[in-house]
């Protein structure tokens, strides 16, 4: 199961050289000029989750695999986006293929880099962005309430049911709020989620800024993160240019330089949690001798669904899952002291699987 989160902005202001630490790579060309990236990159990284290696440990795993996000590095996006500026329509194409949107925003103030709109104003430029995605949307609503006229002429009830999510979107766009505003009911939510509108997708701020910065923040963080609290979003604060430092460095090298910089983690780490919460994501675990292994499920899976993210077969032939929560495992010593001690669970069909689990599935071939 993948996850894609698309990282956009305005040009020059930090994007692939973010993207360049993520995926620890110069696969993004950073420069300092606009559209630098021309086709969108893509990179895997892991997850970050100490808990993994504490149930390796435990269970003297030879291999720990955790699990992974997709980040994709989308061109700098500039005003009148929606109308094809700048090579607009080919990003918000890009865009519509992600899960989520991380939105880099400049909160650092440097003469020597230039910004597409001569000035530093990080609400602003999350406005221009966000208008582009709305712009974009209305177009191609109403568009498809156009082409949906003859069926529902016809009275069919596809159509209808289509029309209807559209235009409550089309009201939202209308009165400047994102279709992600939309209050949709549960058995709505699949078609919701086909209609693929890009002002649907979560959205996480990016505060890059200074590098003297990173701990704290600045102003330039301060008003995104009032923004994005009457938004009821969320946002994290990096400095770029650190990260990129950070990803070329070995594990222990990189440890120091972060205690040096004041800084307890990684911005990055921060960042791929971030993404990882704003999707709704969670995670269970496999531990044996041969591997530990971390999975990617969304909060509310039944335990079948969640066994089939390893395997389909695991799914279809579902019969139990044996479960133990992750403090439990870590309390008693691994598999066999939380057995002895009870805390080893027969879970069935209807259990929905909780962030930690240590799972391990039943099933008929």
């Amino acid at each position: 199961m993948g996850f894609k989160v698309g990282i956009v902005g305005l040009p020059n202001v930090g994007k692939s050289t973010t993207f360049n630490a993520l995926t620890k790579t110069a696969a993004a060309q950073a420069a300092n000029f606009p559209f630098c990236t021309i086709e969108p990159n893509v990179g895997d990284v892991a997850v970050p989750d100490d808990r993994l290696d504490k149930l390796a440990a435990i269970a003297s795993s030879k291999q720990i695999i955790p699990t992974r996000m997709t980040f994709v590095d989308i061109a700098g996006l500039v005003k009148g986006a929606s109308k094809g500026e700048g090579l607009g329509n080919q990003f918000l194409a890009n865009i519509r293929e992600t899960d989520a949107i991380a939105h880099v925003l400049r909160c650092f103030d440097d003469d020597d880099v230039t910004h597409v709109d001569d000035r530093v104003d990080p609400v602003a430029d999350a406005e221009t962005i966000e208008t582009e995605l709305m712009l974009a949307d209305l177009e191609s609503i109403e568009k498809r309430r156009q082409g949906l006229v003859r069926k529902l002429k016809g009275n069919d009830k596809e159509a209808k049911e289509q029309d209807r999510l559209l235009a409550m979107a089309q009201e939202a766009i209308e009165n400047d709020r994102p279709a992600r505003t939309v209050e949709i009911d549960p058995e709505d939510e699949k078609l919701w989620k086909g209609l693929q509108l890009l002002s649907t997708k979560p959205v996480l701020y990016v505060c890059n800024v200074g590098e003297s910065e990173a701990a704290e923040g600045n102003e330039h963080s301060t008003a995104v993160a009032e923004m994005a609290a009457k938004q009821g979003n969320t946002h994290v604060i990096i400095s770029a240019q650190i990260e990129e430092e950070i990803s070329q460095l070995e594990a222990e090298e990189a440890e120091m330089f972060l205690s040096e910089m004041g800084l307890e983690e990684a911005g990055l780490d921060r960042l791929i949690r971030a993404g990882h919460d704003l999707l709704q994501l969670e995670t269970y675990f496999t531990v044996g001798p041969k591997e530990a292994r971390a999975w990617t499920i969304t909060k509310g899976t039944a335990a079948p669904q969640a066994a089939g993210v390893i395997h389909g077969d695991f799914e279809r032939g579902f019969i139990r899952a044996e479960t133990i929560a992750y403090d439990d495992y870590i309390a008693f010593n691994g598999e066999q002291g939380a057995k002895e001690a009870g805390k080893m669970r027969a879970e069935g069909k209807g259990y929905i699987v909780q962030d930690g689990d240590v799972m391990h599935f039943l099933f008929n071939t």
